[in-house]
């Protein structure tokens, strides 16, 4: 079973950045697909961005392209969101998740993802 936990949120200016950490641990066997989400209130939740873990090729929602980056540290078991030029509307609960590597072909739907942490808030007051 892996476990997963993100870090990095909080409240920062319109056009602010910053960088959220996701670290798995437990039964980790390196064949993922990692994923960001992200869920207003009252909105569904919908994907950020993915990063295969073998090879690193990533898939970006359009709201977020040019502006979001997802990395990965494979020694460290972390990924990263790196969030510059934010706006009130990136306002959100932000999850990191797996799911398997096969699903990496695209920006996968919520329900492809198995494993959940249990968020961290990014707010961006308008």
């Amino acid at each position: 079973q892996v476990q997963l936990v993100e870090s990095g949120g909080g409240s920062v200016q319109s056009g602010g950045s910053l960088r959220l950490s996701c670290v798995a641990s437990g039964n980790i066997d390196g064949n993922y697909c990692w994923g960001w989400f992200r869920q207003a209130p009252g909105k569904e939740r919908e994907g950020v961005a993915v990063i295969n873990s073998s090879g690193g090729s990533t898939f970006y929602a359009d709201s977020v392209k040019g502006r979001f980056t997802i990395s990965q540290d494979n020694a460290k078991n972390t990924i990263y969101l790196e969030m510059n030029t934010l706006n009130s509307e990136d306002t959100a609960m932000y999850y990191c998740a797996t799911a398997p590597r096969r699903r990496c072909l695209s920006l996968p739907p919520a329900n492809a993802f198995r494993v959940w942490g249990q968020g961290t808030q990014v707010t961006v007051p308008s």
